[in-house]
């Protein structure tokens, strides 16, 4: 009875992202067919299917795009830019809310977790305790600036103001922590094993851990699991 809940639940974490991803690809193509690209004198010229060319085109200019502002605003001309366009933005009720978020949003995803430092844990009530991650700043009065974050979903989280004597060191390196709440925490992996799975963003090094070691480690993880189960029903 376990084994099967088991092999159905592993196939529903397979299957369930790869349908997601579909989903999100089809209605991605679709959206981006209906994007006003005159593509019909090409398409007839060299015989292409229109609707693959004109995504095609969209894809390429929008990185083109992409590409562009970005070597901008390595420039003065784009720092007073994107001032200007972040006070207009914030000047407007509402909407500043969603600029700022998605912004935020953004950043957090391309700059990724270079920029946390120490994880701490911060006791919010008596006997409870959570990580937290240093941010480097402090208040005018000299309280702890600390990064709450969510779990799994580490994008989003709290900003808080404690006390010095609120929170302490410990031992886990970001990339333990990390792993901890991204798993919910039923990850129980060292500094070495997440390096060697998602490499070592202090030092630069890539990951050393291929797909088929991975599935390796499942299926005798699995096997193991299922000699269990059966001595325990003998």
């Amino acid at each position: 009875m376990a084994s099967w809940k088991r092999d159905f639940a592993s196939g529903l974490i397979i299957l369930i992202p790869i349908l997601v991803t579909v989903i999100v690809l089809a209605w991605l193509y679709g959206y981006l067919t209906r994007v006003p690209i005159p593509v019909e004198k090409l398409a007839d010229a060299y015989n292409l299917p229109e609707e693959p060319l004109q995504v095609t085109l969209t894809i390429i200019i929008f990185i083109l795009v992409v590409f562009s502002i970005g070597y901008l605003m390595r420039t003065a001309v784009g720092a007073v830019a994107e001032s200007a366009l972040d006070d207009l933005m914030n000047s407007l009720p509402g909407l500043r809310v969603v600029y700022n978020a998605s912004k935020m949003a953004v950043e957090t995803a391309v700059g990724g977790t270079s920029g946390l430092q120490a994880p701490v844990r911060l006791e919010v009530w008596d006997g409870l305790r959570m990580t937290a991650f240093k941010t480097g700043n402090r208040t005018a009065d000299g309280r702890e600036i600390l990064f709450l974050p969510t779990a799994p979903n580490i994008t989003t989280g709290f900003v808080v103001e404690v006390e010095p004597d609120r929170y302490y060191e410990i031992d886990d390196s970001v990339e333990d922590a990390l792993t901890r709440m991204l798993s919910a925490g039923f990850g129980d992996a060292t500094e070495q094993n997440v390096a060697e799975y998602v490499g070592n963003s202090e030092q630069g090094e890539p990951a050393q851990v291929s797909m088929d070691s991975l599935s390796d480690s499942t299926r005798s993880s699995d096997a193991v699991s299922d000699e269990g189960s059966v001595s325990n029903d003998t």
